[in-house]
């Protein structure tokens, strides 16, 4: 049978073990210091009435106040909704909503007339929205080639795995490829408004500023340095479900190709299945109006090119100011107000408990 004895506690925190053949190890025991013996100077906070009843009292008074300056701004944004999907018989868009499909060849226009009931001031923002469509799925975000979309001219010959199955077509690389760009929005949205007098002034509507400066001038940019991107895109063909070639976007070459805002700003994916995203922007310096939107009769004129009935999905127009915070969202500004009403509340009932029971435990604590 073996034997071992165990010497006195070394200077270090640790005990030699002496074992066979006078051979000595090391424990395991921490070492004799500070840190390791979690002696440190420590601070540990005491919570007492004098400290907690102010920290809730402050909150409230100052989340409060937040709250309803978040709420008010978001209130006095103007917004307007309008659905042309066309699900209802009576919609003028019910014939092209039933009609079309990805592979009609004739596009469909539908006319819907609007009231706007105020004035929109400044520059107003015209989104369009959709329903039930989900973005986020994961097979679905990462149907891209980002290689590609940043220029590289051999991802855009040869696209990524994870474009499948709209990474080649016809035995030509799909340019853009994969599913999100293949589902483009590409419905055509202009807007009248109805002059009194009987004219019809069609509002002009910039399709350019309404994508992340990053994303235009770093992440998506045009194959090699030819200004002729007919060539550049030579040998590649458009996505199944597009209606002409990438580099036929736009008529303007600072905004066709990969680096059409159009195309950037639904290559961005949306978080939730009912999302919106900037098509238009109405300048005010553009606009021979005053104010931008006039009170008054509207007409928005669609071209039904994009079908939502196979997924039960709705389409609508939106227009919209914003302000220093952004666009119209109450949800902060209630928040905040929710956050702030219930400490200042937690902070009036732990005063009366207090004031109803502390003396009390204090003069049985003197008696003890």
């Amino acid at each position: 049978m073996m034997a071992s004895s165990y010497n006195a506690k070394d200077e270090d925190g640790h005990i030699t073990v002496t074992g066979p053949g006078g051979g000595s190890l090391r424990g395991k025991k921490p070492e004799n210091t500070a840190f390791k013996q979690q002696r440190l100077p420590a601070w540990q906070p005491i919570l007492t009435a004098g400290t907690v009843l102010p920290a809730f009292f402050i909150i409230g008074l100052i989340f409060i106040p937040i709250g309803i300056g978040l709420f008010v701004t978001s209130n006095n944004i103007k917004e307007f909704e309008i659905d042309y999907t066309g699900v209802d018989v009576s919609s003028p868009c019910f014939n092209c909503s039933q009609s079309f499909t990805w592979n009609s060849t004739k596009p469909c226009t539908c006319t819907i007339p609007f009231y706007l009931e105020q004035p929109y001031e400044s520059n107003v923002f015209m989104y369009y929205g959709l329903s039930n469509f989900y973005q986020n799925h994961r097979r679905y975000v990462k149907s891209r080639d980002d290689s590609q979309l940043n220029g590289d001219l051999e991802s855009l010959k040869t696209p990524s795995k994870e474009c499948e199955p709209y990474a080649n077509h016809d035995n030509k690389p799909i340019a853009p490829c994969g599913a999100i760009a293949n589902s483009m929005f590409n419905d055509t949205l202009e807007l009248f408004y109805n002059d009194p007098n009987g004219t019809k002034i069609q509002i002009p509507l910039t399709a350019t500023g309404i994508a992340w400066w990053t994303d235009k001038h770093v992440k998506f940019r045009n194959p090699g340095n030819n200004p002729n991107l007919t060539a550049a895109f030579q040998g590649t063909t458009k996505p199944v479900n597009w209606r002409r070639p990438v580099y036929e976007l736009s008529s303007d070459q600072n905004n066709t190709g990969f680096i059409n805002e159009d195309f950037i700003v639904w290559m961005r994916t949306a978080a939730l299945p009912t999302f919106r995203k900037l098509y238009r922007i109405i300048s005010k310096s553009n606009n021979n109006m005053v104010p931008t939107l006039s009170r008054g009769n509207y007409t928005l004129e669609v071209v039904y090119n994009y079908p939502v009935r196979s997924f039960e999905g709705r389409k609508r127009m939106i227009l919209s100011t914003i302000s220093w915070m952004g666009g119209k969202n109450p949800f902060l500004g209630i928040a905040y107000i929710t956050v702030g009403s219930v400490c200042f509340f937690l902070g009036v009932v732990l005063l009366i408990i207090h004031h109803k029971y502390g003396n009390r435990n204090n003069s049985a604590d003197i008696a003890n």
